[in-house]
């Protein structure tokens, strides 16, 4: 029970821990630009972030969420489908530089299947399928990305994305923490001691989730300088989709007929990106740094004021509907 309220304070208080974590990194890498050294645990903490959110999903749901057809229907024809029309949409807008478009297109076509879930809760959107659907969103983005990129930027693309680093982030990214949450269940049924980890890991998502943040941010925040022309390009980009992409989601979650608060579980997949999954695949890119991570983190940053922005106004999307239906 202990674990449980732990869990349930921090997920409140989550938005003010991940924003404290980015200005304690920002004030560190500002002090000690060598904090750039950081980059090499980014993986690491990714993968264990990535585990103790998959072990919140029992595997029993992910049955369910395929079972669900109508909303992964709507989830994976938002983020798939609709966003990246939203995007060939925007490409004119796209930095010139190359590395920078690249970066924008790297994180803006990668769903989120981390703190969105939590955000979806505070915002009334139905959390539950969405977590569920995390597996899914994450393989199919992996396996879709470089397709994606070679219809965006065609030859371009071919030689600065390579397969390599899809197939170790699909290997360390997805099956491992998968499997070992998996694992970690499967012993949970059979022993006390398993149950008492797994309720301890159980506490750790908000605080992994900022950690990493910290480690991306430290890293990358003194190299933010020598790409100041490229982030500056890029954020009226991530501006306009971060106005556009949840109305996309919403308007997708009502075309495929979804109850009001599974359209905005949607809406918040839709506005919600991959930045820190995304950023190792991004550092493998020959000749990234400084560019191509200043520009995945500049995303983040103006994600995270967004998501303010959303757990206030995306809650009110459908509840006229439903105060007219109480009244009647």
């Amino acid at each position: 029970m202990q674990s449980a309220r732990l869990r349930d304070l921090l997920e409140q208080r989550q938005v003010g821990v991940y924003f404290g974590a980015v200005a304690v990194a920002a004030i560190l890498a500002w002090r000690i630009p060598a904090s750039a050294a950081l980059a090499p645990a980014i993986d690491p903490l990714l993968g264990f972030m990535l585990f103790v959110t998959f072990l919140q999903v029992p595997l029993t749901q992910l049955r369910r969420a395929a079972a669900q057809l109508r909303f992964l229907g709507a989830l994976l024809t938002s983020n798939f489908i609709a966003i990246p029309l939203l995007l060939a949409c925007l490409q004119p807008w796209l930095p010139g530089a190359p590395l920078a478009r690249i970066g924008v297109l790297f994180v803006l076509l990668t769903p989120c299947i981390d703190y969105v879930v939590t955000f979806a809760h505070i915002g009334r959107a139905d959390a539950r399928p969405l977590l569920a659907a995390t597996p899914i969103l994450l393989g199919a983005q992996m396996l879709l990305l470089p397709i994606y990129l070679g219809a965006f930027l065609g030859a371009e693309a071919a030689g600065l994305a390579q397969w390599q680093p899809f197939v170790h982030a699909f290997i360390w990214l997805i099956a491992a923490p998968l499997g070992l949450a998996a694992l970690f269940q499967a012993g949970a049924a059979r022993s006390r001691a398993m149950r008492a980890a797994v309720s301890l890991l159980g506490v750790l998502p908000v605080p992994a989730t900022a950690l990493v943040l910290f480690v991306v941010v430290a890293a990358v925040a003194p190299r933010l300088g020598l790409a100041l022309d490229e982030v500056r390009a890029a954020i009226p980009v991530y501006a306009a989709f971060a106005v556009l992409a949840p109305l996309i989601g919403w308007a997708t979650g009502r075309l495929w007929r979804l109850p009001a608060e599974q359209a905005r579980a949607v809406s918040f997949s839709s506005a919600t990106r991959n930045s820190l999954v995304v950023l190792p695949l991004g550092l493998a890119i020959p000749g990234a740094v400084p560019i191509l991570p200043a520009v995945i983190v500049a995303q983040t940053l103006v994600e995270l004021v967004s998501e303010l922005i959303y757990i206030r106004l995306l809650p009110r999307l459908g509840a006229a509907r439903r105060a007219e239906r109480a009244r009647n």
